[in-house]
């Protein structure tokens, strides 16, 4: 059975991302559809697989990052419009039986991500 997972990195501080919220969504032409919502631990990643089972269906995804309220938590000051708030990463899963994990380096200003395993 296929899964999914994600890794957040904090770039500015040389650490994992932790107590990051994610929300991942189902992509249907316009439609998004609001699947569920995850934290990140102590390590930067989620405790279980953020899809997988029945629910781990190919098609179009898409995960938020909620960065900004990460970098505040930490004391960092930010814009009154940060320049990065919720990062968006959409993606394809194509084959049910496969690991995807879509990894996160973020900072207040930028961000990197990839196809991970």
């Amino acid at each position: 059975m296929g899964r999914l997972t994600t890794h957040v990195l904090d770039t500015t501080n040389g650490v994992p991302g932790a107590e990051i919220r994610v929300e991942l969504f189902r992509v249907e032409g316009n439609d998004i559809q609001f699947i569920k919502e995850v934290v990140t631990n102590s390590d930067g990643r989620t405790d279980t697989p953020i899809l997988e089972g029945e629910q781990f269906l190919s098609g179009k995804y898409q995960l938020v990052f909620h960065v900004a309220s990460y970098y505040q938590a930490k004391g960092v000051e930010l814009d009154d419009v940060p320049f990065l708030d919720d990062v968006v990463i959409r993606f394809g899963l194509n084959d049910e039986d496969a690991h995807y994990h879509v990894p996160l380096l973020v900072s207040p200003y930028s961000f990197s991500t990839y196809r991970g395993s």
